[in-house]
């Protein structure tokens, strides 16, 4: 694997560092926001659902840059809206300007997930293609942590720290704006939408500076021959399509099912229910963080050594575990494994869906239509979040415990998403492909993509 393929990798999953840490850093600056503008509740929720709601966006339309313009450019673009973004939620006078400013961010977000994830599987070779495309959710989960510390840094600055703090993001944003200008067009793109063999050739030997020219030339033939396949020429919801559609559409949907980002977003309200409502702020903020980086750096490991099936598989085990003893512990009134089930379930979810889930969909459509695939996935995975985020507190509060009636009906909720995950087992196992090692050209073939 060539330095030069590392780098260009590195560069596009930077693009989840600004997601990570764009998604986390509203939380050191929302109580303060409340209070200076006088917000209600409902208009309190929605400023700072602006952005999620922009992620909607952003995962429905991007596959449309990223296929007209390019990834590059697409790429490139993902950095300006961020810094724009960032610097007027940064100076906002009111709140109204402040929404637009953070659901601006949220499309970024949105597009992030389609382009990032897409560039880095076309330009990695099988062989790393897992580790490298799964770059994206570390960074994720890095830019989570650097946003927590660097609210912690900032929160003693003054009565305008919260300013500073969204503002910060704009110095990376503008680092990774700049470094996507030195990054090279996916060469899958420039065969299959430009018909430009001569740049896609280049390219190529950049990124595989031992091939000889005869083969880069046939690795070039035979990605304009795969893109030329009927398949190809289809519609995007036809028949040869089933399989991916199908595929992106129930990883996305499980994803999000297992409760991942209800649990993030309100672990200080879950372990209130449990009497450790004192340290909610440092679980959720450190504990969980830490946890989630050192699994997903293990995911990373394994992803091209176990394959995607078999860490589905890890994962959803590790799932049912830990939610089901989290359901168990609210049913009987043993609070105290909570703190260690949520973690083993933060775990799960890093080895397996999260390390999985964007590499997945990033390799099981044909060129031509790859980024509407990876564009259909995002969607799925940001709309679910949406509805779930915006749901689980009023699901939460019909369980609130009262001096009759102890929490333990919460441990509902997470059998429900237990329930969930035992359905996400049966499908790894009976419909999921192993896609390890195999080149994205023939993946059609593998997924039994015929008109």
């Amino acid at each position: 694997m060539s330095k030069k393929v590392v780098i260009c990798a590195v560069i596009a999953a930077l693009g989840g560092f600004l997601f990570g840490f764009d998604t986390v850093v509203i939380s050191g600056a929302e109580k303060t926001i409340q209070a200076l503008w006088g917000l209600s509740p409902a208009m309190h929720g929605l400023a700072m659902g602006a952005a999620l709601w922009g992620t909607v966006l952003g995962s429905l339309i991007g596959s449309w840059p990223t296929d007209k313009f390019g990834r590059k450019k697409t790429l490139f673009c993902i950095g300006a809206l961020f810094l724009v973004g960032s610097l007027w939620s940064a100076v906002a006078a009111e709140v109204y300007s402040f929404m637009i400013a953070r659901f601006m961010g949220g499309i970024a977000i949105g597009i992030s997930t389609v382009a990032s994830p897409l560039y880095i599987s076309e330009i990695a070779p099988p062989a790393h293609r897992g580790r490298l495309a799964g770059m994206f959710q570390l960074n994720i989960v890095f830019g989570i942590l650097v946003a927590f510390l660097s609210n912690y840094l900032l929160a003693g600055i003054g009565e305008n720290a919260w300013r500073w703090m969204l503002g910060v993001m704009a110095a990376p944003s503008i680092m990774y704006t700049l470094a996507c200008l030195a990054i090279p067009e996916s060469p899958r793109w420039l065969v299959g939408r430009e018909g430009n063999r001569a740049a896609a050739i280049q390219v190529l030997g950049l990124i595989e500076p031992e091939a000889s020219a005869a083969e880069l030339e046939a690795k070039v033939s035979e990605i304009a021959a795969a893109s030329q396949e009927k398949v190809s020429g289809a519609g995007f919801w036809s028949k040869p399509l089933r399989i991916p559609i199908m595929l992106a559409i129930l990883i996305a949907f499980f994803n999000q099912l297992s409760g991942i980002n209800a649990i993030l977003y309100f672990a200080p309200r879950i372990f209130e229910l449990t009497g450790l409502g004192a340290k909610a702020a440092l679980l959720q903020s450190v504990g969980i963080g830490i946890t989630n980086l050192i699994f997903t750096l293990v995911g990373l490991w394994l992803i091209d050594r176990l394959g995607r099936k078999q860490l589905l598989t890890i994962g959803s085990f590790g799932y049912i575990a830990s939610l089901g003893l989290c359901a168990w512990a609210f049913f009987t009134g043993h609070f105290k494994i909570v703190p260690a089930c949520i973690f083993a379930f933060i775990a799960a979810h890093a080895v397996g869906q999260g390390a999985v889930i964007w590499v997945f969909i990033s390799e099981i459509f044909p060129n031509r239509h790859r980024a509407e695939g990876q564009s259909l996935g995002s969607f799925t995975h940001w709309i679910f979040a949406a509805l779930l985020t915006s749901f689980f507190p009023s699901l939460v509060a019909l369980f609130v415990p009262t001096k009759d009636a102890p929490p333990g009906p919460a441990g509902y909720i997470f059998l429900f998403f237990c329930g969930m995950m035992a359905l996400q087992l049966v499908w790894v196992k009976l419909m999921v492909p192993e896609t390890k090692g195999v080149p994205l050209e023939q993946m059609q073939k593998k997924l039994g993509m015929r008109s």
